[in-house]
C-alpha cells in the first residue's frame, strides 16, 4: 500500500470513531425531530476515478430527503397547533355564550326583585293611606260628637244662667 492509502484508511477510520462518537452523543440528548436515515458515504475505489456527480446526486438525496422529514415534522406540528387553537377557541366560546347566560339570569332575577320592592312600596302606601283615612275619619268624628256635646253643654249654662 501507498502511503497515500494508508492516510486514506487512517482518515476513514478517524471519521467513523468521530460518527460513533456524534451517535452516542446523540444517544444521550431526547430528538427534537425524526431520524433522518443515514446514507453511507460513497465508497471512492480505488484506482479508479472518482465519480462526482454520484457523489453529489447522493448529497442532493440525502438533504431531500432530510428537508422531506423536516416538512412533515413542521406540518405535524402546525396541525397540532391548528386542533389546540380550534379547542381553545371553541371554549372560550363556550365560555362567553355561559357569561351570556349568566348574565341575562342574573338580570332577570334583579328585575324582579325590583318589581318585588315596588309592589311592596305600594302596598305599604296603600295601607298608609287607608289608616290615615280611618284615623282623619275618627278624627272627624270625635270632633262632631265633641262639638255635639259643646252645643248641648252651652244650651245648659244658658238655662243654669237665665
Amino acid at each position: 500500500m501507498s502511503d497515500e492509502e494508508v492516510e486514506y484508511e487512517q482518515e476513514q477510520q478517524e471519521e467513523e470513531e468521530h460518527a460513533e462518537e456524534e451517535e452516542e452523543e446523540e444517544e444521550e440528548r431526547p430528538r427534537a425531530r425524526p431520524a433522518v436515515p443515514q446514507l453511507a458515504p460513497p465508497k471512492i475505489p480505488e484506482g479508479e476515478r472518482v465519480d462526482f456527480d454520484d457523489i453529489h446526486r447522493k448529497r442532493m438525496e440525502k438533504d431531500l430527503l432530510e428537508l422531506q422529514t423536516l416538512i412533515d415534522v413542521h406540518f405535524e406540528q402546525r396541525k397540532k397547533e391548528e386542533e389546540e387553537l380550534v379547542g381553545l377557541m371553541s371554549r372560550i366560546e363556550n365560555r362567553r355564550s355561559e357569561r351570556a347566560e349568566q348574565q341575562r339570569v342574573r338580570t332577570e332575577k334583579e328585575r324582579e326583585r325590583q318589581a318585588r320592592l315596588a309592589e311592596e312600596k305600594m302596598r305599604k302606601e296603600e295601607e298608609e293611606a287607608k289608616k290615615r283615612a280611618e284615623d282623619d275619619a275618627k278624627k272627624k268624628k270625635v270632633l262632631s260628637n265633641m262639638g255635639a256635646h259643646f252645643g248641648g253643654y252651652l244650651v245648659k249654662a244658658e238655662q243654669k244662667r237665665g
